[in-house]
């Protein structure tokens, strides 16, 4: 693989960086910064083929100032600028968020990179994702992951620091698209030895990914989840990972997140620790560690038929102390439910052990530890399975029809 060391004098920026990743990508390679603590005014952004890598804590970059620029008004989806009532600091080649307060977090959220600024107007590398009312607030702000990709197969991020600067954006990013480290409609990712902490939004995201592998990161201190792994992504590896002190979820598993395992994660002081929900099925979660978060330690959400969760494992994990302001149990399932096997657990802590809703049915419990908790389990007469239910799970077990929702492009034809 060829390898190229930048010096701190080549490394004086965001642009400079990104300058040498483009260039690396045209035959693929490994990018390695020098020691530094640079402060970033775009994010970074991975290209098919390539590897960043830092000196481990000694190579922090850190999220600029997030500044709001209204937009003049109404502007329609599809428009690939904006009009802005004053663009003054903005540059091309800067990564920005634009929104108004209806779309603000989802995916009607556009994230671009600015092609061209003439006076007011401000020209975007694609078309915005909604439209935008005029009385509804909107904005293009500075606000970005600090390393992104879109499309990108067979790139890696490893052994750096990031810091997410919470109190110099006055908004966040929304998780639909973007996080401090994204990657959208991506396979082949790798993620080690990273570190990030104090994001307005997201620690960790991937939407529409396959065939991703995260080892021993750290996500700490975001508004919002710990690590996403979003909309559709299939075939996801994560392992030796912690998320304290999180806004929302420390691991959050999105709507149809499937054949994922978490391994030997650590999830404490968030305001839940894992949270399992819309069609995340066919999931290994084994020796990890959930203590002290404010609601529940797991959360199987609401779902109704046939978008319910079903075939997920959960074995070996500690799932103590949680409950502290909100919620029912240290484990709570909800919404139809079913086809769960939780084993060789050790629950304790305040409150009931497992809470099961009256509609979920067939969740196998097995050889679980409880510990001061009152009752050790609440759940309704169709609650529990008698006979361990088989299934597929986590990942390295999925086959071809797993990967058939993703969207099919000349760079991934599956």
């Amino acid at each position: 693989m060829k390898e190229r060391k930048l010096s701190p004098k080549e490394a004086t920026s965001a642009a400079a960086i990104q300058a040498a990743i483009d260039e690396l990508a045209l035959a693929g390679g490994r990018l390695v910064l020098p020691e530094m603590d640079l402060v970033l005014d775009r994010g970074l952004r991975l290209r098919s083929g390539v590897e960043l890598v830092g000196q481990g804590l000694k190579t922090v970059l850190r999220k600029g100032p997030g500044r709001v620029y209204p937009l003049a008004g109404y502007h329609n989806y599809g428009m690939a600028d904006v009009p802005l009532v004053d663009a003054s600091g903005l540059e091309v080649g800067m990564t920005v968020s634009i929104h108004d307060n209806r779309t603000h977090g989802g995916f009607y959220e556009t994230f671009a990179t600015i092609t061209w600024i003439e006076g007011h107007w401000v020209g975007l590398d694609h078309g915005i994702e909604a439209d935008y009312s005029g009385t509804e607030q909107p904005c293009l702000t500075t606000v970005f992951p600090l390393v992104w990709g879109n499309y990108v197969r067979g790139a890696a991020l490893r052994d750096l620091h990031l810091e997410g600067n919470r109190a110099g954006n006055a908004k966040g990013m929304g998780g639909c698209r973007g996080a401090a480290v994204y990657f959208g409609n991506s396979q082949g990712l790798e993620i080690t030895g990273v570190s990030e902490r104090d994001y307005f939004g997201e620690g960790l995201g991937f939407q529409m990914c396959r065939d991703v592998v995260v080892r021993n990161c750290r996500f700490d201190g975001n508004t919002g989840n710990g690590l996403h792994p979003g909309a559709g992504s299939t075939n996801a590896l994560l392992e030796d990972c912690v998320a304290d002190s999180n806004g929302r979820s420390g691991f959050f598993f999105c709507v149809r997140a499937n054949h994922i395992t978490l391994r030997r994660g650590s999830f404490h002081g968030n305001q839940l620790g894992i949270s399992i929900g819309t069609r995340d099925c066919y999931n290994l979660v084994e020796d990890c560690e959930v203590l002290d978060n404010r609601g529940a330690g797991i959360l199987v959400r609401q779902g109704p038929q046939p978008v319910e969760v079903h075939s997920c494992l959960i074995r070996g994990c500690r799932v103590e102390g949680n409950a502290l302001q909100e919620g029912q149990a240290q484990v709570e399932i909800w919404g139809e439910a079913h086809d769960l096997v939780l084993c060789d657990n050790r629950i304790g802590g305040g409150k009931a052990g497992i809470w099961i809703a009256e509609n979920a049915r067939a969740i196998f419990l097995e050889n679980n530890h409880y510990h001061l908790c009152h009752p050790e389990v609440i759940a309704g007469p169709l609650g529990f399975a008698y006979q361990r239910p088989q299934f597929e799970h986590g990942y390295g077990t999925a086959g071809p029809a797993a990967f058939r929702h993703l969207e099919r492009t000349s760079q991934f034809p599956h």
